[in-house]
């Protein structure tokens, strides 16, 4: 043996990647979905959006249940998701933006998954959330200034997942490359300690 690091071939990288579920966090256009099914379709693991799980299980769109319920109510729902979708099986899962603030989902994602933030530029998550009108949050407000606001207080949350990734305008491949590598190197640290 020489001592340097053995290096992986692709199957063996994404082999690694793909030990664990992955969740995916991150402020809204961050690319959780988008990415996250090229991601899941690059390890070959299921792909799960929580929140079209979160409709599905209460039979309405999450705006709905803005409007009807309140943050409050939908944000137990989604904690109640996501408990249930973490079962232990190696899937991405890609979470609302705010589902990572809740105490007890983020302790769930820390200790039972890759956490994985996909940390964007508020220009760049300006530029996505715009193709998207159906954000409950930003319904009748400036976007600019919503997102900001939003990460000054969920950024430093955010910064407590596993591993931190930018996403960048561009292709997603790169993005997803990104993940794949530090995903790989992370689980490959963890059976090794």
């Amino acid at each position: 043996m020489d001592g340097d690091p053995k290096i992986l071939t692709e199957p063996e990288r994404l082999a690694l990647a793909a030990q664990r579920p992955v969740t995916l966090v991150g402020l809204m256009g961050s690319g959780k979905s988008s990415i996250g099914k090229r991601l899941a379709a690059r390890l070959n693991l299921p792909f799960v959006d929580a929140d079209t799980a979160i409709e599905e299980a209460a039979g309405m769109t999450i705006s709905e249940m803005f409007e009807r319920f309140g943050e409050a109510h939908f944000r137990d729902g989604e904690r109640r998701v996501i408990a249930r979708l973490i079962d232990g099986t190696p899937k991405v899962i890609a979470t609302g933006g705010g589902a990572f603030m809740n105490d007890e989902t983020r302790a769930l994602i820390l200790e039972r998954t890759m956490s994985v933030w996909l940390d964007a530029d508020v220009a760049t998550l300006v530029d996505r959330v715009r193709r998207r009108g159906t954000r409950p949050l930003l319904k009748g407000k400036d976007p600019g200034a919503v997102l900001t606001a939003l990460a000054a207080v969920r950024n430093p949350i955010y910064a407590q997942a596993r591993i931190r990734v930018a996403s960048k305008p561009g292709p997603h491949h790169e993005t997803v490359d990104a993940i794949v590598n530090a995903l790989a190197a992370a689980n490959a640290e963890e059976t090794t300690r």
